[in-house]
């Protein structure tokens, strides 16, 4: 199989709050889960120690990979990606009329052929054991190329070269997030990639403040624009991406996952939609 560089950004469940400006960055910066991420602190308001206490439990910090992080954010990554199999079956569905049309027209044959009512009851429940065979292969399959490209080796795909790097959030000592930065020479911009969090973790926040991350990264460096790719099923995901700033540039409702054979079998039962988000910094 060959495995070209994956595009695709994981879904989280994450429905942020308002936008804010980007604030400014340090190496390794804290952020404060809290219901107004990023807020304004006040100077003024002193904590007890059970309050102090309580805060530093919930505090999120965003940093660098190292090379020790590798384990926990393969296996992040890859819960990711697999949970996505029957959200793309079920889910997904919804989003594709044609489909939808089409696989009614195919139990109607089947009555038609075949004169049966237990054989056209079935029909439904064959073609959505179809479609959950054919994503669960098409999904593990670039999740296959995936771990064999960039997810292989961060340190030399992300962290060395310039203008790209990749950031884990912790909580407690445990990496609980992740997300990447790419940059792109030929036209000024970075692209946000692999942004992933932990079931156990999400509605903290803490997938907006890894999308920060990127824009600070992006703001540092002079690039014009941030842009992502993403084939993610639930809203939340693209409410996260509009509340950071993006924009929607583009939509595919047929759209290639690297690995993917295009059969017609596997195209009858595995439709996946892709959108382009851009986030325009400064004008070149």
């Amino acid at each position: 199989m060959h495995c070209s560089s994956p595009k695709m950004v994981c879904e989280t469940k994450i429905v942020a709050d308002e936008h804010d400006a980007i604030p400014g960055t340090k190496k390794d910066s804290m952020i404060v889960s809290s219901s107004h991420m990023w807020g304004p602190s006040s100077a003024s308001t002193a904590l007890n120690p059970v309050e102090d206490r309580d805060m530093k439990k919930d505090a999120v910090f965003i940093r660098e990979f190292e090379c020790g992080d590798h384990v926990e954010v393969r296996r992040i990554f890859n819960e990711g990606i697999t949970e996505r199999i029957p959200n793309t079956v079920f889910r997904g569905l919804r989003q594709q009329p044609q489909t939808q049309f089409l696989y009614a027209l195919l139990t109607l044959m089947c009555f038609v052929v075949t004169k049966s009512f237990a054989l056209t009851c079935c029909a439904p429940f064959i073609l959505m054991g179809a479609r959950y065979y054919y994503s669960r292969k098409v999904i593990l399959g670039y999740l296959d190329c995936a771990l064999h490209t960039d997810m292989a080796d961060i340190e030399a795909y992300y962290m060395k070269p310039t203008g790209s790097c990749f950031w884990v959030a912790v909580l407690e000592g445990r990496v609980v997030g992740i997300v990447a930065a790419q940059g792109r020479e030929d036209d000024n911009t970075v692209e946000l990639r692999r942004m992933s969090v932990d079931a156990r973790y999400r509605g903290k926040g803490i997938a907006k403040s890894l999308g920060r991350r990127v824009l600070e990264f992006a703001v540092r460096n002079n690039y014009a624009a941030v842009v992502l790719g993403t084939t993610a099923v639930k809203m939340a995901a693209h409410k996260l991406y509009e509340s950071l700033g993006f924009r929607r540039t583009a939509r595919s409702d047929d759209y290639r996952l690297p690995g993917m054979s295009r059969t017609p079998l596997e195209r009858l039962f595995f439709q996946i939609r892709h959108s382009r988000y851009r986030l325009q910094l400064r004008e070149e």
